[in-house]
């Protein structure tokens, strides 16, 4: 230990280098709650069945997909992508059936339960990356501006990669009085960030938090985590239950398939609505994340089997973080939802939707502003149309990433 009047160790000189946007390590009674975890093991946090978290297969083969020239135009769209012109209106009048949810883009969704306001994974940033000048930037702008979308009951956030927890987001929730829900370790950045230790929830896998009502529990998922240099896997990733009076949803956050979906719709379901990951997966990842069929069976598997609720498609379009064309996972969940019998959701980033509802977006707003297919696009299920016309747009630059400079998805 460092006495009064010593220089300071290395390690402390480093780490006062390291940009804000790395958080903060866990420490004290945090770091205590770490080590006691029974899925803190070796010195990391555990997945529920075993995960590559780094990418595997050649470095050159990895290389070469990203920079061929024609995959790379798939991977960002061809036109300007329909960002819908949500109102304060809409977004004050209570819904109708007691749900509603409002997807912003990638994992970011705004859910109104039985009167309550919960806010999973918001990145209202330009960027996902500790940088301001680099690293995979949005494809779209946000859909309503962070001051503008009223009062929030909860923060929920599923773990702790620049594109679900984001620095100058929540620097400007800070200064509000909305309570976070995070996984273990997760609120050793929060509280570098400005959020008093009084409004956070630092959860363990299936503890639970009562906020406002609400229910949230941590739910096991398979993946990883870390903002620095080095991944240490010491704080936690979760997927989430949010269960109110009357309705209750689920939050994939990020993850690979795992058969824990079973279990979480054994104890937790059936569920009104669930937001699945869906996008940014690969051959070289395929344990961190779930292809659109793999989204779709996770959904079955939370509803004990049964094609019940409806299921919305999360971590696509806004980003790009992986090598596949940029509407494959929105075509993906199209295909896999027809086969599974299964109802989705598929509305413009900002267009509110209410589960139970008669008017759910089915319409693959996508293909306008996407590079056509070779081939064409394949036949729509009944009910569907290819249009996205009638709804105003709002400009984006798109600019390819490669999944390595962002370094977490």
């Amino acid at each position: 230990m460092t006495g009064a009047g010593s220089p300071p160790t290395l390690r402390s000189r480093l780490r006062s280098l390291r940009p804000a946007a790395f958080g903060a390590d866990s420490a004290g009674k945090r770091l205590e709650r770490i080590l006691g975890s029974p899925n803190f093991a070796d010195g990391v946090f555990q997945n529920p069945v075993g995960a590559r978290i780094r990418p595997s297969g050649v470095g050159k083969e990895l290389a070469k997909t990203y920079l061929e020239k024609e995959a790379r135009a798939l991977r960002s769209p061809a036109g300007t992508i329909p960002v819908y012109p949500t109102t304060l209106a809409e977004l004050a009048t209570p819904p109708a059936s007691g749900l509603r949810l409002t997807w912003m883009g990638h994992s970011s969704v705004l859910a109104e339960i039985d009167g309550r306001r919960v806010l999973f994974d918001p990145v209202w940033g330009d960027r996902c990356s500790p940088f301001a000048f680099a690293g995979p930037k949005r494809l779209h702008p946000v859909p309503v501006p962070l001051a503008s979308l009223g009062p929030v009951d909860v923060i929920v956030i599923s773990h702790d990669h620049y594109d679900h927890l984001d620095l100058p987001t929540i620097k400007a929730l800070a200064s509000t009085d909305t309570v976070f829900a995070v996984p273990l370790g997760v609120g050793a950045h929060l509280e570098k960030w400005g959020v008093p230790p009084s409004r956070l929830r630092e959860l363990d896998w299936n503890e639970t938090t009562e906020v406002a009502g609400i229910n949230l529990t941590a739910t096991p998922a398979r993946h990883f985590c870390g903002r620095g240099l080095r991944n240490q896997q010491v704080t936690l990733w979760a997927s989430w239950v949010a269960a109110g009076p009357e309705h209750r949803v689920y939050h994939s956050g990020d993850t690979g398939y795992f058969p824990g979906f079973q279990e979480i719709g054994a104890e937790h379901g059936p569920f009104d609505a669930t937001m699945i990951q869906i996008g940014a997966y690969s051959e070289y990842w395929p344990d961190i994340h779930m292809t659109p069929a793999e989204g779709i069976q996770a959904h079955l598997d939370l509803q004990g089997g049964s094609p019940t609720g409806v299921m919305l498609p999360i971590h696509w379009g806004t980003f790009n973080l992986a090598p596949h064309p940029w509407s494959e996972p929105g075509e993906g969940t199209i295909a896999a939802a027809a086969d599974a019998g299964a109802a989705i959701a598929l509305p413009r980033p900002g267009e509110p939707f209410e589960p139970g509802g008669e008017a759910v977006p089915t319409d693959p707003w996508w293909r306008p502003v996407a590079v056509t297919p070779a081939d064409g696009w394949p036949a729509l299920p009944a009910g569907a149309s290819a249009g996205g016309g009638g709804v105003e747009t709002s400009s984006a630059g798109a600019e390819t990433a490669d999944v390595a400079s962002s370094g977490k998805s």
